[in-house]
């Protein structure tokens, strides 16, 4: 039986509406997981964006796309999340992804903070087509705290329905700060 966790919850979703040909974005590199599951989605006609604000997570997600063959889909940069606006246009992408908390493996003094992830958040919606999709993977109680899980709570809370659809899904008998992902689907209502 496979396990379901946020990962995979979040990767399931996004392998049924990513399609070949799309433009997505991993606003949170890491370890260059997901930049390269949206490579393989998005195939030689996509393209993908990766930001990340550390080396170490540029260097480890580069090597990744790499080793599978996706540098010709998938562009790395060294950036805040809060910036890709800056890199895309309004209503041109199909899917977001975000993993917020600290690199797996790297310096947990680093990590992603309330006003830049709610502000990339914001700005995201605006770069979704319709239909486009954010997956939102909160990982929380560690060095960041409870303040940003909070502050994406209420942000998304307060989203428009007639405009996204918000599907917050947590696991009930898991531990208290067990992480869990948030769905936004634009014009979907």
């Amino acid at each position: 039986m496979d396990s379901i966790n946020t990962l995979t919850l979040a990767h399931r979703i996004v392998q049924e509406r990513v399609k070949p040909g799309n433009f997505c974005i991993d606003a949170t590199a890491g370890r260059g997981q997901d930049t390269a599951l949206l490579c393989e989605l998005v195939g030689a006609n996509g393209k993908v964006l990766s930001f990340d604000i550390q080396e170490d997570a540029i260097v480890s997600t580069r090597n990744r796309l790499q080793e599978r063959g996706f540098s010709e889909i998938g562009t790395v940069i060294l950036d805040s999340h809060s910036n890709m606006d800056k890199y895309a246009a309004p209503e041109s992408v199909d899917c977001i992804l975000f993993n917020f908390g600290y690199l797996p493996g790297g310096n947990h003094e680093v990590f992603t903070r309330a006003d830049t992830s709610c502000e990339a958040i914001e700005k995201g919606l605006s770069l979704l087509c319709d239909s486009g999709i954010m997956c939102l993977s909160l990982y929380f109680g560690g060095p960041n705290g409870y303040s940003e899980r909070d502050a994406i709570l209420d942000l998304v809370k307060k989203f428009d329905p007639k405009k996204f659809t918000v599907i917050i899904c947590q696991f009930a008998n898991r531990k208290a700060d067990c992480p869990f992902p948030i769905f936004i689907i634009k014009g979907a209502y």
